[in-house]
């Protein structure tokens, strides 16, 4: 009787247990400071500044209050300490510092020290890198990267703390654009720029209605659990189209995602023989990623992008600032880049790529939160 080989097949298709997700330790909000803003916004909105209860206030803004994104969110706001009240408290409220952030009455200069405080100053690895930095240039990134280490920040998490960090200083005016190079300001010096009254009374902020590797790009054999699939104008070659496309692909889109492990795929890029629409739609059902680039209001990518929706899979939406986005999708968060003339892109670079960053892993860590207007829909009927 022969024996049985316990060679094992060179070939063989046993399964690996799928590793499990090691968890981030973070000591900084896992949120930009504008969408843990935008909670505090509703929440001001929808109470008038009064407490209110939790599962109404998720209601009213189309969001589950018990999903994972909706609990990361709560926790975020109450970091940037805009509220009080956590996940699983019954009532919400906004601290004083949190309402002066949220009014869009407060006088401008009260409402911006606020932002600056809670968004920079509150947060004690992003108070020390900013105190290091402050009046000077923004430094490379890795060297802000190891900072964040030198300041008590894991080296799993130093990445996204930088990146989280420049779009909160973006947003609350504490990076300009100033003889060429972004450069982080003093607060005071930003607030010598704000008018003391509010003028017009109107908001900045809306709510919540809240080299490649060639072998990912064959559709029948992608690692679509490794792709970010690149919606885009595309044109044809040297079209205006294209060269827009090649530029916010390899000096904006690909940098940022390649930290994240992703490969970023175009349609031009898949290399398999077939007709193309049914390798499009391929790596839409099954991309972990989609990125839209919605400018030049290209039809192709508002139908690509409906499809995303439809699927309720992670989207993340970017456009140039000469266009507008239209209404069905503006309520929807979108990194607007300007490309006015290359005096205004290449020193805004980095903050782009920090942005992009900071919203994919966002859409990768919380899958299940996907925010769209179709979502939006979904969640009041199913409510």
């Amino acid at each position: 009787m022969a024996q049985e080989s316990t060679t094992k097949e060179p070939n063989s298709k046993k399964s690996t247990p799928k590793a499990k997700k090691k968890r981030v330790i973070r000591n900084f909000p896992a949120h930009p400071f504008e969408d843990a803003l935008g909670l505090a916004k509703a929440l001001y909105e929808f109470g008038g500044g009064q407490p209110v209860r939790r599962v109404s206030l998720f209601d009213d803004i189309g969001k589950s209050p018990e999903s994972s994104s909706s609990r990361v969110l709560i926790t975020s706001a109450n970091k940037y300490g805009l509220i009080k009240g956590g996940y699983q408290a019954e009532m919400l409220e906004l601290t004083p510092e949190g309402r002066k952030a949220a009014d869009d009455q407060m006088q401008p200069r009260e409402r911006a020290r606020a932002r600056a405080n809670l968004a920079i100053k509150e947060i004690a690895p992003f108070a020390a890198v900013y105190e290091e930095h402050e009046g000077l240039r923004l430094p490379a990134k890795a060297a802000l990267v190891d900072s964040m280490k030198r300041h008590d920040v894991g080296g799993d998490a130093a990445e996204e703390a930088v990146d989280t960090f420049i779009v909160n200083l973006r947003f609350v005016g504490l990076l300009k654009t100033l003889s060429g190079a972004d450069r982080l300001i003093k607060i005071d010096h930003l607030l010598d720029d704000l008018p003391s009254r509010n003028e017009t009374g109107l908001g900045d902020t809306p709510a919540i209605p809240l080299s490649r590797d060639k072998s990912l790009m064959t559709s029948g054999e992608a690692h679509f659990e490794r792709i970010a699939f690149y919606v885009s104008p595309i044109g044809t070659d040297d079209s205006e189209h294209r060269r827009h496309s090649d530029l916010f692909l390899g000096l904006i889109v690909e940098p940022a995602l390649e930290e994240l492990g992703l490969t970023v795929v175009r349609a031009d890029q898949i290399d398999q023989p077939g007709i193309i629409t049914n390798q499009v739609i391929q790596y839409l059902f099954q991309s972990r990623l989609v990125i839209a680039d919605l400018s030049y209001h290209n039809p192709n990518v508002f139908y690509e992008l409906a499809i995303r929706h439809m699927l309720r899979k992670p989207v993340v939406q970017l456009m140039r600032k000469a266009d507008h986005l239209p209404f069905d999708v503006n309520q929807v968060r979108t990194i607007v880049v300007d490309t006015t003339d290359i005096y205004s892109l290449v020193p805004q670079i980095d903050a782009y790529r920090s942005q992009v960053a900071a919203q994919v892993r966002q859409a990768i860590d919380n899958p299940d939160g996907v925010d769209s207007p179709l979502t939006k829909f979904l969640a009041t009927k199913e409510g």
